[in-house]
């Protein structure tokens, strides 16, 4: 899985029409936060009241035994994580990995958009930080 960080086994889902109650835990804000974006992108889901609670025990990264952690592998990480968002044109963003600093550059719709992508990447594995300098349209 590209995020780590997304534990669908520790959530709590509730759909009432077309409205979507996410309860549980989250290892960060980063994590609560993706878990109502990845909830907005499916079909036919109106709205997420995002309930869930962030944990301030959990926030270490956790790296799988044998997984090589470099620019490239970065990367082809970051940019998996874009095209499973429906809500970013990973195809239109470009991105440089140097020594785990990642740098975005591209269009976001909106400023929210913008944040959102900022949360998404620095959450991979092996990314220590991002520099995004995509543009509002």
């Amino acid at each position: 899985m590209f995020h780590r960080s997304v534990n669908a086994g520790k959530t709590g889902i509730d759909v009432r029409d077309g409205i979507v109650t996410l309860q549980g835990y989250a290892a960060t804000y980063a994590q609560k936060d993706l878990s109502a974006e990845y909830t907005r992108d499916v079909e036919r889901v109106k709205d997420v009241n995002n309930e869930m609670i962030v944990s301030k025990t959990s926030k270490s990264r956790v790296q799988v035994a044998g997984e090589k952690i470099n620019d490239t592998s970065i990367a082809v990480r970051v940019r998996m994580a874009l095209l499973l968002l429906c809500s970013t044109s990973a195809l239109n963003t470009t991105l440089e990995a140097e020594r785990g600093v990642v740098t975005l550059r591209g269009n976001a719709g909106n400023a929210a958009k913008k944040d959102l992508v900022t949360r998404l990447v620095i959450v991979i594995n092996g990314v220590k930080s991002v520099k995004n300098q995509m543009t509002v349209r």
